[in-house]
Parts: structure tokens; sequence; C-alpha cells
């Protein structure tokens, strides 16, 4: 199996609620978002390519138009705003363009990640 990435960038604020007051993404605050993109290919295309990495400039079209500088509970709602929705969220937008999508991960800080990854499908019986 082949695998690439792309990494978008984007900033943003949102603000988590059904948090405890005293929790510090209960208040309203912002990220400087890294997003991967994860496409993959059991083959190659007559290129060499997974996919050209220029067809997902709409992606970044996307990220730049929609959601960066934005606040992102006004464009996706109040319950959109976490990191694994937010993965779910632009891998559904990326799946819907690209059926070699495998994975969306979504990075609030350097340390931070999440990744949605939908389960594999199940064939036949276990048995």
């Amino acid at each position: 199996m082949y695998r690439i990435w792309k990494e978008f960038h984007f900033s943003a604020s949102h603000q988590l609620f059904g948090l405890a007051e005293d929790h510090p993404c209960a208040r309203l605050h912002g990220h400087n978002y890294v997003v991967e993109v994860e496409l993959q290919a059991k083959d190659l295309d007559p290129t060499g390519f997974v996919r050209d990495y220029r067809d997902l400039s709409a992606f970044k079209s996307y990220v730049d138009d929609q959601l960066d500088h934005r606040h992102l509970n006004d464009i996706l709602g109040d319950d959109g705003v976490t990191a694994e929705r937010l993965a779910r969220h632009f891998y559904e937008w990326c799946k819907a363009r690209w059926p070699e999508v495998g994975a969306v991960r979504v990075k609030e800080t350097p340390k931070t990640c999440a990744e949605y990854r939908p389960a594999p499908a199940v064939i036949g019986n276990a048995t």
C-alpha cells in the first residue's frame, strides 16, 4: 500500500462547551492548526502517483476561504469544534472529492493530534 500526506495550516478560534468553568478550553481561545491529509492506493497511477499533490489545492482553498482567521463555532456549530470532530469533518470533505483519502489528522499544538480514520470494512464471515 502506498501512502502520501500533505499538510495544511490555518489559524482560528473556538470555544468548547460542557466543560468545567475552570477548564482552559471552556474559554474562547485559538490555535495554529496543522491538518494532514493522508491518501493511499494499492497501485500508482500511470505517472507514478497515488494522486498529484496539486489536486489537493481545493482543500487549501476551502481552509483558506472558509476557516482561516475565523471563529469555528460560527461555521461548524458549537458541537463541531474539537480536534476529533474537525478531523472527521475534514475527512468527509476530502473523501467526497478523492476516494484515496485514508485518514485526516488535526494538530492543535505541536504535542497534540487527533485522527479520523474509518474502521476497515469486514468482508466475509469472521470465524
